[in-house]
C-alpha cells in the first residue's frame, strides 16, 4: 500500500514538473520578440518622385482629417524613411520611426537605435503608418500647430522644430527645401474660415481627451536626431560619405541624388 502511495506521489510530481515546463515554454514563446534587424540597410528601390506618387493620396486624406499639410507629411516621410528605402519602411511599413510603448499590441521589429534592440511598431500597410503619425502629432505639445492654416507648410516646418520634434536646427530648412524641390505644396488645400474653425475645435478636443495618455506615448517617438550637412566649397559625394562613414550610394539614396553635382549651401541628410 505504501509502495503504491509513493508511486502515485512520484507520478504526480513528474506530471506537475512537466506541466510547469510546458507553462514555462508557453510563456517564453509568448514573449518572443518580433524580427530583429541589426541596422538600417538602405536599398535603392524608390526615388523621391515614386514615393510621392505612391503616398500622396494618404497624405491628402490625413490632411483633410486633421489639418496637417500633405506637403509636410510627405516631406517627413521622405526624410525619415529614406524615400521608403529604409529597413523599417521596407520590412515594417514604419515610415516615421515610431517605437513600441506599453499600449502597443501589434507586431514588432527590433533594431539598434538609441539602445540595442529598440522596439519599433510593425504596420499592416504604409497607410496605417501614416495614420499613426497623425495620431502621434495630436498631442498637447503640438496643439498650437493645428491652429495654422492647413496649407501653411512653412509654419508647420518651423513649429515642429519649436515643439521639439527634431533636434537639428536645420530640420525646418530641410523640410521646406524638400517641399519646394518636389512642389509638394500642390497637394495642400486651403479651407475657409468656417471649415478651419470646425476642424480646429474637433482636433483640439481630441487632443484634450488624449492628454492623460501622452506620458506613455512620449517614449514612442523620440525627437528626430538627424544629422544634416551643408555643402561647402570643394566637397564631393565621396568626401562627404567618408566624413560621415557612409557609402556614396547611401548618400545618394538618403537625398535622392541623381548626379554627382552638388550645389554650394545644399543641405544633405548624412545619417541613417
Amino acid at each position: 500500500m505504501k509502495i503504491n502511495i509513493v508511486i502515485l506521489c512520484l507520478a504526480g510530481a513528474i506530471l506537475s514538473s512537466c506541466n510547469s515546463l510546458k507553462m514555462a515554454k508557453k510563456q517564453a514563446v509568448s514573449k518572443t520578440p518580433g524580427k530583429v534587424v541589426s541596422n538600417n540597410n538602405l536599398v535603392n528601390k524608390y526615388s523621391g518622385e515614386a514615393y510621392i506618387n505612391r503616398y500622396k493620396a494618404i497624405a491628402i486624406s490625413e490632411m483633410n482629417r486633421s489639418g496637417i499639410p500633405a506637403s509636410i507629411t510627405l516631406a517627413q516621410g521622405l526624410l525619415e524613411s529614406g524615400n521608403g528605402n529604409s529597413t523599417l519602411a521596407r520590412e515594417a511599413n514604419n515610415h516615421f520611426g515610431i517605437k513600441c510603448n506599453s499600449d502597443w499590441k501589434g507586431p514588432t521589429i527590433l533594431r539598434d537605435d538609441d539602445r540595442i534592440d529598440d522596439c519599433f511598431r510593425v504596420y499592416k500597410s504604409a497607410e496605417e503608418s501614416f495614420k499613426d503619425h497623425t495620431e502621434f502629432l495630436k498631442r498637447k505639445r503640438y496643439a498650437f500647430l493645428f491652429e495654422l492654416d492647413k496649407d501653411d507648410y512653412q509654419g508647420w516646418a518651423r513649429g515642429l522644430k519649436q515643439a521639439g520634434y527634431a533636434t537639428n536646427p536645420r530640420y525646418p530648412e530641410l523640410l521646406i527645401s524638400l517641399v519646394e524641390r518636389y512642389g509638394l505644396d500642390q497637394y495642400d488645400r486651403k479651407e475657409n474660415e468656417i471649415e478651419k474653425i470646425k476642424r480646429e475645435d474637433r482636433v483640439l478636443a481630441e487632443i484634450s481627451q488624449s492628454i492623460p495618455e501622452e506620458k506613455k506615448e512620449a517614449i514612442a517617438k523620440p525627437a528626430v536626431a538627424m544629422t544634416i550637412y551643408e555643402v561647402k566649397k570643394g566637397d564631393t559625394l565621396y568626401s562627404i560619405s567618408r566624413r560621415f562613414a557612409l557609402t556614396v550610394e547611401e548618400v545618394r539614396i538618403l537625398n535622392n541624388l541623381q548626379k554627382e553635382d552638388l550645389a554650394l549651401g545644399q543641405l544633405l541628410v548624412v545619417s541613417k
